[in-house]
């Protein structure tokens, strides 16, 4: 989600924050009493503050794309639903850019991408939205009050974030539509 904000120099590339919510599947699976229903039924908590693995990777596609290090503050949290996750990544703005602007950006920038879909300027994506789908919702809003760009973004973790990403990327890989067997509707409820 903030690709086009890298390579449009519109964002600050020190004091990005980004804040993932995540559905348990999305801690693995493990047989341990921190991870069992009972234990995060009604509950939120922050997990692998400041050290979790997808960090340095996150760092590294970034950094890819600035031509430059950057380094990011990560922090995910594990929420009492099975699968999906919705982060909200919080930028500090570089140039002004208005609402109309950045939404006109976002669609030129993915257009053509299937699995990606910009939503209308204050709409932000719903994790229920993309259960059970390969589907990446991206919505966003300048404050320019604090002088942010915040990109919220909802994918499922067991679609995009798994096993249809790997799905897509065999597609690509075998010379197949890369939408071959990932278009159907998703869970319900």
């Amino acid at each position: 989600g903030l690709a086009p904000l890298i390579e449009e120099e519109i964002i600050n590339l020190k004091g990005i924050v980004i804040d993932s919510k995540s559905g348990i599947s999305g801690a693995g699976r493990n047989v341990d009493l921190g991870y069992l229903f009972s234990e995060v039924n009604e509950g939120v908590k922050a997990y692998k503050v400041g050290v979790h693995r997808h960090t340095p990777e996150i760092e590294q596609e970034l950094g890819l794309l600035a031509g430059e290090k950057v380094t990011v503050s990560f922090t995910p949290h594990l929420i009492p639903m099975d699968r999906g996750i919705l982060t909200t990544i919080y930028t500090n703005i570089k140039k002004d850019i208005s609402e109309q602007n950045l939404f006109s950006l976002y669609k030129r920038y993915y257009s053509g991408k299937t699995f990606l879909r910009i939503l209308e300027q204050g709409r932000f994506p719903f994790t229920k939205d993309v259960r059970g789908t390969n589907f990446c919702d991206i919505g966003f809003k300048v404050d320019q009050r604090v002088g942010r760009i915040i990109v919220i973004t909802a994918i499922d973790n067991l679609g995009k974030g798994a096993a249809g990403q790997a799905i897509q990327n065999m597609n690509i890989m075998m010379g197949l539509d890369e939408k071959e067997g990932l278009l159907y509707p998703g869970l319900s409820p």
